[in-house]
């Protein structure tokens, strides 16, 4: 563009994109109280800090080169872009590739959002024994070589998949199947958690269920902008988008708490969020291309399915400490699907200017095996470049991506971080049965050991077991 023209933007279209920036950020720290919640409290710590250690990773990775891997305006190949905008350079003021409403420099900050959000989800299947250094730099190769060219063919106008008729709205398949599938793989090098077995189904519960329920409201919050800003506009699309999105996670959620409900007879906060973030998984490819009749089908199709699926593990053997290819995984592949049926033509021209043909809906019968196309691709490049990718790391000297038995029996937020997310005891206090006073029994932090000469001015005083303590 020459330099002496300046175009005009709306800067409440520019608002709304910053503003869905800021939401989808959220979602970062939000996945990791939800996989911290899930995990035993030993690991609470490390799995926060691994879904922000992504933020960050792929911030730099994304300025170095993966905005101009996945978006470059000059790339033609139909796979992945090429350096043109490196570190940056040219990204500005320019129109984006993603559509004129906004220019570069907004563009590049929402979609960095995104791609920082994707290896977040993969990590949660390497809970409690993945080594945080050789993740960091899984991490970033794995943006490199799946991220940025799944996100480039499924939303660069050059890619094959986006010539070809696909149609994703929010990341069905850049960022739910390609997330899911890898954390397949990355459990499957991993192996079991130590002394885990899978004919115990309940044997390792999750720790915090009010941090599965806090990352839950965190991503569902987040979520709102996560689709509702993939337009990049303010309009009645993006309106239509958030309704959608709210609507599916609600069946969802009551939609797997029932399932759970008919088998144990309880109310299950865990079947609750499961299912909430089955449906908006589910609804977001379609999230952009469906009314709010389609979306409760998608919301109940999209739990059911994901429910399903957190019975391979058992089955298959593999050990998935958070479901993510149970929920991310399937939950986007079944999305993707059923964007091909329900998607109507009517919804995208909401924002004055999309044309699609639509799909069943619309008695448009191939979009369907567009749909199909694309989702199997990304599933199975994702799948076999991670699996690669951390085979050869693991045969490298010092890159070894599991921790030692030691180490896991203690513990990765010990072992790993040298932190705790608690610290439960800091002094067992009794009474003094002659006086009625308070008495300090023991002052330790994380220390079990009672004080015999303590205990023995208790009185007829029971103290609290180690057992006891720990159920706290």
């Amino acid at each position: 563009m020459d330099g002496s023209s300046t175009p005009t933007y709306n800067a409440g279209d520019i608002a709304w994109v910053l503003m869905s920036t800021a939401l989808v950020w959220l979602m970062i720290p939000g996945v990791g109280y939800f996989y911290s919640g899930m995990a035993r409290r030993k690991n609470a710590l490390s799995l926060i800090m691994c879904c922000v250690l992504s933020l960050v990773v792929v911030s730099v990775q994304w300025f170095i080169w993966g905005f101009s891997l996945t978006f470059s305006k000059t790339a033609t190949n139909g796979f992945i872009g090429n350096l043109d905008n490196a570190f940056l350079r040219g990204v500005l003021n320019d129109p984006s590739i993603g559509g004129a409403a906004i220019p570069d420099l907004v563009f590049c900050i929402f979609q960095c959002m995104f791609a920082a959000l994707t290896p977040a989800l993969a990590i949660g299947s390497a809970a409690e024994r993945a080594r945080l250094l050789p993740m960091i730099i899984f991490i970033f190769i794995w943006s490199t070589l799946v991220y940025n060219p799944v996100a480039s063919w499924t939303w660069n106008a050059n890619g094959w998949s986006a010539k070809l008729g696909a149609i994703d709205y929010a990341g069905g398949t850049p960022v739910h199947i390609t997330s899911g599938f890898a954390s397949l793989a990355y459990a499957l090098i991993l192996g079991r958690r130590e002394g885990h077995d899978r004919d115990k189904k309940d044997e390792f519960k999750p720790h915090n269920m009010s941090n599965v329920v806090l990352g839950t409201a965190l991503l569902w919050f987040g979520w709102f902008g996560f689709n509702g800003g993939s337009g990049l506009s303010g309009n009645l699309r993006a309106a239509m988008a958030i309704v959608v999105t709210n609507l599916a996670a609600s069946v969802g959620a009551i939609t797997w708490m029932l399932i759970d409900y008919r088998v144990e007879r309880k109310f299950s906060a865990l079947g609750f969020c499961s299912g909430a973030v089955a449906g908006l998984v589910a609804i977001t490819p379609a999230s952009g291309f469906v009314g709010p009749g389609p979306a409760v089908a998608i919301g109940f199709l999209g739990a059911c399915a994901c429910n399903a699926a957190v019975y391979l593990k058992h089955w298959l053997n593999y050990d998935d400490v958070a479901d993510v290819f149970a929920v991310h995984g399937v939950g986007g592949y079944i999305g993707s699907w059923l964007t091909g049926i329900f998607a109507e033509a009517y919804i995208p021209a909401l924002d004055g200017s999309t044309v699609i043909a639509g799909g069943w809906m619309n008695h448009h019968w191939v979009q369907l095996g567009y749909q199909i196309a694309e989702s199997t691709a990304g599933a199975a490049w994702s799948f076999t470049i991670t699996y690669l990718i951390l085979f050869i790391m693991n045969k490298i000297p010092g890159l070894s991506l599991r921790v030692d038995r030691e180490s896991e029996l203690q513990g990765l937020d010990v072992a790993e971080i040298g932190e705790m997310a608690y610290y439960h005891v800091d002094k067992i206090v009794g009474v003094n049965q002659n006086t009625g006073e308070e008495q300090v029994v023991k002052e330790e932090v994380e220390g079990f050991n009672f004080d015999a000469q303590a205990q023995g001015s208790m009185g007829s005083q029971k103290p609290l077991s180690k057992e006891s303590l720990n159920n706290v």
